[in-house]
């Protein structure tokens, strides 16, 4: 059998194949020749197969090594329907999936039988229950974002609409994301993509994303326009102003939309000319330093008419973080928000090195910002929003633990409007009509549905958390600290979050006494007049900064000042 059986047999059996129905349907009964146009047809394919160049496997197998790229095609779906466990992450597990669409669609969200988790495997984790539970007044849990310079402060809710451009999502979705956010009350962040249309059209609330392209308050060269701003941060609907200093996805990196793909409508909404390359820089042109960071915070705030103005970022070099807490200090202006991005987020395409291995992830990050502000005394002027892989109340509950004031969700709402997690995000060939710009794939979101399961999603998962809370003896994430978390971290061995990531005492930083490594460490090494470290981190390990530094700037490391 190993001698008859060659590379090219399927491509020889086709072709035999084709003979022979030929012949059937000529002498025995036409429908034959519908078997002689099929391999007729797969005998085409094998002489193509022998004569590109392009593929070798094809070459050697000709028809039938064709199947290899089939399989390639549809594995993601045979593994995800047939192969994956439930409960396996990659990158959200069937079971998160199952409870965003069970929640949106309003249907039953139980589970009988006991949890499908093992409970005694490491980095379980857990909500402590109380033996004196509470019932929450309301789910409906806000917050109140606008510091001491803002005149216009917002009551935001606990959970909305992570950054989204128009361009990566579909005018549909958009519709149906916004649409949804106006009829429960939630906001929606635009993505640095600009405000559309489509964002205005259902009224729905908005925090506009403003990155490093200036989007939406751009001039014909692509510069920050103080008139164009203004234009667009009073419209009613816009409720709040998001700098983008980085995102989850690619933290440092920017990016070109190529101009095949920049239509009219999202030409419009960027204002760059139609059909040409749309480019996205890496860093922003309006400021270099922290201090000029600050100073553009406060220009923004009065061209907006005082409505609270905030930034995004990934965490990566710990001392550029502590050079934007200094230039707070220096200047006294603060950011009435800061939302931190974790590593895990991420809707858009990116390079797979920036998506597995650049920036912080969101637990560590979120800890970082929330215990440097605690440490400066800031704390209470500044909310903090976290995203990052949220779709559960028990994400929220963790997350607000760990010191966030609300909870963004991207890829939780996609789930919501249809989104199958396919990952063809970046093809344009969506198949629920989320991701694509393709008018007929498009159509096939309806927005009046789709919009009802936003809003679904969101009240229903709120309900969630405050029945959560109430078990835990809480009536409002507000008061939720890291000792309600417990995790295993190996047989026999529990911790409460409180020991893993532990608290700084208010003020603390100002006193110098940095009790953890990192700002030990990396808080000195921090400048507000500069996102470059006075020294470098092999000279702070080593304890050999002395020599590094001017005089003043070592004596006022000692005392823990600026």
């Amino acid at each position: 059998m190993h001698h008859v059986l060659t590379r090219h047999t399927a491509f020889y059996a086709v072709i035999v194949a084709t003979g022979v129905c030929l012949l059937l349907g000529l002498f025995i009964n036409g429908w034959w020749f519908v078997g002689t146009a099929v391999f007729a047809a797969l005998s085409v394919l094998g002489y193509v197969d022998l004569n590109q160049t392009r593929h070798a496997i094809r070459r050697n197998y000709p028809v039938i090594g064709n199947l290899r790229f089939l399989f390639e095609y549809i594995r993601p779906e045979m593994r995800q329907y047939f192969f994956e466990d439930d409960t396996t992450s990659q990158p959200f597990s069937r079971v998160d999936r199952s409870l965003v669409y069970q929640r949106a669609k309003r249907q039953i969200d139980k589970r009988p039988f006991g949890t499908q988790r093992d409970v005694y495997r490491a980095d379980y984790e857990w909500i402590n229950h109380s033996m004196e539970p509470v019932h929450p007044e309301s789910s409906d849990f806000r917050i109140t974002v606008g510091g001491p310079d803002c005149t216009q402060p917002v009551s935001l809710s606990v959970l909305n609409i992570s950054a989204m451009s128009f361009g990566a999502l579909s005018a549909n979705a958009v519709l149906a994301l916004n649409k949804g956010a106006a009829s429960g009350n939630f906001a929606h962040d635009t993505g640095e993509g600009g405000i559309s249309s489509y964002h205005l059209e259902h009224k729905g609330p908005l925090i506009w994303n403003i990155g490093s392209g200036y989007f939406g308050c751009n001039d014909s060269q692509g510069r920050f326009s103080e008139e164009r701003f203004a234009e667009n941060a009073c419209r009613e609907n816009v409720q709040m102003i998001e700098i983008k200093l980085s995102q989850g996805a690619k933290p440092g990196h920017g990016g070109i939309l190529p101009g095949a793909k920049v239509t009219p409508e999202i030409a419009a909404a960027r204002g760059v000319p139609p059909w040409q390359d749309c480019n996205s820089p890496a860093q922003h042109s309006e400021f270099t330093t922290p201090i000029e960071l600050m100073h553009f915070i406060v220009k923004l705030r009065t061209l907006s008419g005082g409505k609270p103005i905030g930034f995004k970022l990934c965490i990566g070099h710990p001392w550029e973080w502590f050079a934007i807490a200094k230039a707070m200090l220096k200047t006294g202006i603060t950011p009435d928000f800061i939302v931190v991005d974790g590593a895990e987020g991420g809707t858009g395409a990116a390079p797979i090195e920036f998506v597995d291995h650049v920036g912080t992830p969101l637990r560590e990050a979120l800890r970082l910002v929330h215990n440097t502000l605690v440490g400066i005394g800031l704390r209470e002027r500044i909310k903090l929003g976290a995203s990052g892989k949220i779709i559960s109340a028990f994400d929220m509950a963790r997350i607000m633990a760990l010191g966030s004031d609300w909870c963004n969700s991207a890829r939780g709402f996609m789930f919501a409007i249809g989104c199958i997690q396919a990952q063809v995000c970046h093809t344009g060939k969506c198949p629920t009509g989320v991701t694509t710009q393709d008018p007929k794939r498009q159509a096939a979101l309806v927005v009046g549905d789709k919009s009802q399961r936003v809003a679904g999603f969101h009240r229903n998962t709120l309900s969630a958390l405050a029945e959560l809370l109430g078990a835990a003896g809480l009536s409002h994430p507000g008061e939720l600290r890291p000792h309600h978390i417990a995790r295993r971290i190996s047989t026999g061995e529990v911790r409460v979050l409180s020991v893993l990531y532990p608290d700084l005492d208010k003020g603390e930083l100002l006193e110098g006494t940095y009790r953890m490594r990192i700002f030990r460490t990396a808080w000195p090494m921090a400048q507000a007049d500069s996102f470059a470290p006075l020294y470098s981190l092999s000279a702070a390990l080593s304890g050999n900064t002395e020599s590094t530094l001017p005089s003043d700037a070592t004596e006022a490391n000692r005392t823990g000042a600026d």
